[in-house]
């Protein structure tokens, strides 16, 4: 039986079968939501052979689609990820780059899709002219910010790889709404409204825009055949149309162009790009007497090593004795886990970059995670707030490098994936800040990637940051796709992630800790309220916790901001019901995400 958000929500004609060799796709456009850009509550989903989560319903439902139609996990990635491009173009896209778990059994393979710096970039970058770096959309707004976009390319690797269906059937759903229209969301009509720079760029104006200025209403059919003859090539092509040829010298004009903001991407950086498939991040969990594998993405992700330093510091305080309470973490809790996260920030800020050009502290990226190390960073955490806490130093480590400092991040939108071949995706996709870089070429936006850089490449007394700008390098990121294992059958538990900058590592220790040390459904664990330190303020969503909470923090010497806290989680849990194993879906409340499956 098919399993549906709301019965309302989503319409759903019957679809017919296909293999890969003689595929009979055909794809069915579905009734279109409109989605809220507040706070919607989610049922939650069960399902039994697979499911799909992603951030928008119609994306969702084109890997339904593909799954129904007898695709693999990671055909429906591709699909979903193609119709992101078109009805959430804020987050995610073709113009971007994104970060692939897949899981065949216990085998786990991380493909790197992350923009890289133009080889005519330096650690100069984000200077201005008096040598300060520069204000944050000062950088972001132009050609200046945009990384060479890795997206397509590594799911092309990965398709070769766990693919049932062909390349080309994966776009029918992108294409068909893009040529034929999808009515835009309150999402996507609320943050066009309230965004200050899309409407620099006079494609981007005209496209999400009114004649009047105005964002195109909830409810409009927005059309881009532009987007859907893009699609339509990589479709026939690969991702050779679109890091060759007219569509790459679009990208590069555009860049290298822009009046007053030019960038230095090159044909010969779009062509030369290559993803990459690194080891992942794998660590054990044990809560009580069950024990579980945790894997999540390494370097130049900082997502699976900060998440693992939390959880493992944590372990070694009393936070486990600490449930709930009326349904939310107490201040105890709440006071260990912020602390926890600021040893987590202060290594981040101070180790973690890009493998291929930073060595890791000790001489492996485990050393961050090592249980001894994780003991002894416990130990700093008193009954008073740490405030900001220092880096450690895990191993015999020597670092040249200096702490990076804070910076904003931004955007993102995750896709977890069951197949019913026992595959599992867990994919976080984007184009970093809101809209990225507001330059749209042939229907899609650009990604504004670099400013995941630090801006200034060097401390005062010189001494360099591990995440500066140099040539041909991948900035650091917080996307943070998770798998998780039981660790004594290798049967996969959850697959789960979510957006929202550098929050997304809190968004995901928040929904890992809720599933698997408070036993919540994945719904009940994305519903908690957000919270989180990057090593400074205990940030709080506003609204969410009550007053006594709050004081309480504050008399143990936390500077407490409650602020909006918009995560976008999607995470599928495996479990029992009525006597039969069950995927269990669960989709963030404070987006338009849905789970689909049968």
């Amino acid at each position: 039986m098919r399993k549906t958000p709301t019965l309302t929500l989503l319409a759903v004609a019957a679809l017919l079968a296909g293999c890969a060799s003689s595929p009979r796709f055909e794809y069915t456009v579905p009734a279109q939501p409109e989605g809220s850009s507040g706070y919607t509550e989610k049922p939650g989903w069960a399902t039994e052979k697979f499911a799909v989560a992603a951030a928008n319903p119609l994306a969702t439902d084109a890997g339904y689609q593909i799954l129904k139609a007898g695709g693999s996990a990671l055909d429906a990635a591709i699909a979903v990820q193609m119709v992101l491009t078109l009805v959430e173009p804020q987050s995610s896209g073709i113009g971007g780059g994104a970060f692939l778990l897949h899981s065949a059994g216990t085998k786990v393979e991380a493909y790197d899709g992350r923009e890289t710096a133009p080889a005519a970039a330096d650690e100069k970058l984000f200077l201005g002219p008096d040598g300060k770096p520069l204000p944050f959309h000062d950088g972001v707004v132009g050609g200046r910010s945009v990384g060479v976009p890795g997206t397509v390319r590594m799911l092309e690797m990965a398709h070769k790889e766990h693919g049932k269906l062909p390349w080309a059937t994966l776009f029918q759903p992108a294409i068909t709404l893009a040529e034929g229209g999808f009515k835009v969301s309150a999402r996507l009509n609320t943050l066009a409204a309230a965004d200050a720079h899309l409407k620099k760029d006079p494609v981007a104006a005209a496209y999400f825009y009114k004649p009047d200025g105005d964002a195109r209403d909830v409810g409009f059919n927005l059309r881009n055949p532009e987007l859907g003859a893009v699609l339509r090539r990589i479709a026939a092509e690969g991702s050779k149309a679109l890091h060759e040829g007219e569509i790459a010298q679009a990208i590069v004009d555009k860049v290298q162009k822009h009046p007053t903001n030019p960038g230095k991407l090159s044909l010969a950086d779009l062509a030369g790009y290559q993803p990459k498939k690194r080891e992942p991040l794998c660590h054990d969990y044990q809560v009580a007497s069950k024990n579980y594998r945790m894997c999540g993405f390494p370097p130049p992700s900082s997502g699976a090593i900060a998440i693992a330093q939390i959880l493992g510091i944590l372990k070694n305080t009393d936070a486990a004795s600490m449930p709930l309470e009326n349904g939310l973490p107490t201040a105890d809790w709440l006071h260990l886990y912020t602390d926890a996260a600021r040893l987590a920030f202060a290594d981040r800020a101070q180790y973690v970059a890009d493998p291929d050009f930073v060595q890791p502290p000790a001489g492996n990226w485990t050393s961050l995670i090592a249980p001894a190390y994780l003991a002894e960073r416990a130990k700093l955490i008193g009954t008073q707030s740490l405030k900001v806490a220092q880096p450690g130093k895990p191993g015999a480590v020597a670092t040249s490098h200096a702490p990076m400092p804070d910076q904003p991040e931004y955007g993102t939108s995750h896709i977890s994936i069951v197949d019913a071949f026992g595959n599992a995706v867990a994919m976080t996709t984007t184009i970093e800040d809101q809209f990225g870089a507001r330059q749209m070429v042939k229907g899609f936006l650009l990604n504004n990637e670099l400013t995941d850089f630090s801006f200034a490449p060097a401390d005062a007394q010189g001494q360099p940051i591990a995440n500066r700008v140099q040539p041909g390098k991948r900035p650091r990121s917080s996307m943070s796709p998770t798998l998780v294992f039981d660790k004594a059958t290798g049967e996969l538990l959850m697959s789960g992630g979510s957006p929202g900058g550098a929050a997304i590592i809190h968004y995901t220790a928040k929904t890992l800790y809720g599933v698997f040390n408070w036993g919540l459904m994945p719904q009940q664990a994305i519903n908690l309220p957000n919270f989180g330190s990057m090593n400074g303020p205990s940030l709080l969503e506003e609204k969410r916790f009550p007053p006594l909470t709050v004081e309480t923090l504050r008399a143990r010497g936390a500077e407490v901001r409650e602020m909006n806290m918009t995560s976008g989680l999607q995470a599928i849990t495996r479990g029992n019901a009525h006597g039969k194993k069950m995927w269990f879906g669960g989709a963030d409340p404070r987006r338009e995400g849905v789970v689909m499956g049968d």
